[in-house]
């Protein structure tokens, strides 16, 4: 689900030859994708909602230390997979599970999570976006 509301958005950081665009009709309604490369569009993208996640991915580093703090906070052997995608609830982690989880983070990168904030963590990598913004904020 797109959580970016607007009718476009551009990725200004990107070389000036290339800037990737998204269109959006409404906050969950993706409508297009498209691409410019030295001012020509090529759209890529059309209509094909619950397919594509947009997000702004944390640093491998940032996944990596949350993958090691939710393995460590849940007790997984050491052999367990966990990545930026997985979900917490299929870790086998409940509501206290996932607090803990929080509050490990919390000590870890020297952040405070607000509970609205806590509550939207779902997986592994929304964890790592919400520190990177945290952090972010802090500096």
């Amino acid at each position: 689900m797109a959580s970016v509301i607007g009718t476009s958005v551009s990725m200004s950081s990107l070389s000036s030859s290339f800037k990737p665009s998204l269109v959006l009709t409404s906050r969950t309604n993706l409508k297009s994708i498209s691409f410019s490369i030295n001012g020509k569009r090529f759209p890529v993208l059309r209509s094909l909602p619950g397919r594509l996640q947009v997000s702004c991915a944390a640093k491998p580093e940032t996944v990596n230390k949350v993958c090691e703090i939710v393995k460590k906070q849940l007790a997984l052997p050491d052999n367990s997979t966990v990545t930026g995608e997985s979900k917490f609830a299929a870790l086998g982690a409940d509501s206290l599970d996932t607090v803990e989880i929080v509050m490990g983070l919390e000590e870890h990168f020297g952040i405070s999570v607000e509970e609205d904030s806590a509550q939207s963590i779902a997986t592994v990598q929304d964890a790592a976006d919400l520190i990177e913004d945290l952090v972010a904020k802090k500096t």
